[in-house]
């Protein structure tokens, strides 16, 4: 669950993305998994569902090793974009929470790196990190 206030715009990343709508210092932890707010589902559970709602999630979700199952951030939070630039980063993420690692301002998006949670997510959605910007 977003620990921060957040809106949603245009990305120059990909598509939408997630901005901060506060000033977030360093070190602020920006989401948490929250197990009474962010879904599970299992594989299995995935399996049962339309074709259209199991890439809806599979697309918005990432999988948790510990879990052993996928989390859906019922929040803005679906909308941080991943970068391959080290420099632009300013989030570090991991499987449970988000952390800024710099001062992020107001209008600033956040940009995280998705192999720190879910090192198969570009595979499983069919994307090649090659075809990132």
């Amino acid at each position: 669950m977003l620990r921060i206030k957040s809106k949603i715009q245009k990305s120059k990343i990909c598509g939408l993305g997630l901005f901060a709508d506060q000033f977030i210092p360093k070190g602020f932890v920006t989401w948490e998994y929250d197990k009474n707010f962010d879904p599970v589902f299992t594989e299995r559970q995935l399996n049962l569902l339309s074709e259209v709602s199991r890439e809806y999630i599979l697309k918005y979700a990432y999988f948790d090793k510990n879990l052993n199952k996928f989390v859906l951030c019922l929040d803005n939070q679906k909308y941080i974009n991943h970068s391959e630039n080290k420099q632009k980063r300013n989030i570090n993420s991991t499987p449970t929470r988000d952390t800024a690692i710099k001062d992020i301002k107001p209008g600033e998006e956040l940009l995280c790196d998705y192999s720190k949670f879910d090192p198969e997510y570009f595979k499983r959605i069919g994307i090649k990190k090659k075809d990132l910007k």
